[in-house]
């Protein structure tokens, strides 16, 4: 049954099947070790975890059934993106979605069945600045900002070709890529393409492409939330047992008034990102669509910038050690918050998206 296709009730228990099966993965409120074993090491993911995402179905889930994948809508994919940001896990699977998805719409069946198993990362070098949605217009422009890259078996290079956009499909295996180390202990790779030895597998991507990325931006916005909002449960935990001057210091009433401050944050960040799911799964397109994305992933991008923070600041020394958990959840949303686009693109676009409101 596809996104389309499900009423209220059928997508409120997609929704919490999701969240189910997520647990498997990132239980609520488990413990990091994993996600600590896995940094500053390559390929930065563990490639059993993402087979285990593809036997799922979470790297197809927003691929059309007829195309092989789950065809669900933002709601589920919200869903599980904010419990795996809860986790912090590592494995780049809006990446590989987004590539999933792109090779359904290119037609390409061979190498779709392997990314959607999760047997091959491949991953889409479209970006070629920071905080841009843009595609490049030079077939041979480094494309930066690539998750995990180090582990990838192909990429999908975008290509501005006449009017519309190309597709190429260019083998990792001897590929000019650098790979940098990110805050979080995970990497980012820049690629130079080298379409000499890429397989043109598509010639115009261009009315698919934008979606995708906007669906990315969604999601990313959603893996804050829920970055954020474990990050502020463990430091309510903290404040109702940490003593100081005899005293709980959760009982302190500045300290009270700060929390609530982060509390009002995701309250804020869970609306716009629901909301802007409900939106696209309603059939939002256009200005109505780029609107809502870029109002729940401006807003994100901010939020969780703020909320982990804070949460640092209310545990006060301990929160700045790297042995105390709540510090990676500031480290991830540093590196994530950029991700498809920054706070500041997405409030320029959200201006020229949103529809004027009558005073």
């Amino acid at each position: 049954m596809g996104a389309a296709a499900l009423d209220d009730a059928d997508r409120l228990e997609s929704i919490r099947m999701i969240r189910d099966s997520a647990a498997a993965v990132a239980p609520p409120g488990g413990d990091l070790k994993r996600v600590r074993a896995l940094r500053f090491i390559d390929p930065g993911y563990d490639p059993a975890m993402l087979r285990q995402m593809g036997e799922l179905g979470w790297i197809g889930l927003r691929v059309p059934e007829e195309a092989g994948g789950a065809g669900l809508g933002m709601g589920e994919m919200c869903a599980l993106a904010e419990a795996l940001g809860a986790g912090l896990v590592p494995e780049p699977l809006i990446a590989a979605g987004l590539s999933a998805a792109l090779l359904a719409a290119a037609g390409e069946r061979a190498l779709l069945a392997r990314a959607l198993a999760g047997e091959a990362l491949v991953l889409t070098a479209w970006q070629e600045r920071a905080d841009t949605l843009d595609v490049p217009a030079s077939p041979d422009g480094a494309r930066c900002f690539l998750p995990m890259a180090g582990g990838a078996e192909a990429f999908l290079v975008p290509v501005r070709e006449g009017g519309g956009i190309a597709l190429y499909a260019q083998p990792a295996a001897g590929a000019d890529l650098a790979i940098e180390r990110t805050q979080d202990g995970g990497s980012f790779g820049t690629l130079r393409p080298g379409l000499g030895g890429a397989t043109r597998i598509a010639d115009d991507v261009g009315a698919v492409l934008p979606g995708l990325l906007d669906d990315a931006a969604l999601a990313t916005a959603a893996t804050l939330l829920g970055g954020m909002e474990r990050a502020f449960a463990m430091t309510l935990d903290y404040l109702k047992t940490r003593q100081q001057f005899g005293r709980i210091i959760g009982t302190f009433q500045a300290l009270q008034h700060r929390a609530a401050d982060l509390a009002m944050q995701i309250a804020l960040t869970r609306a716009s990102v629901e909301g802007a799911a409900a939106a696209l799964d309603a059939g939002a397109c256009g200005d109505a669509r780029r609107a809502a994305v870029s109002r729940a992933k401006a807003r994100a991008t901010e939020a969780s910038m703020l909320v982990t923070r804070g949460c640092i600041q209310l545990h006060g020394g301990i929160g700045y050690t790297d042995q105390y958990d709540v510090g990676l959840f500031l480290r991830k949303a540093m590196v994530v918050s950029g991700g498809f686009g920054g706070a500041a693109l997405h409030r320029r676009r959200f201006m020229a998206a949103a529809p004027e409101v009558d005073e």
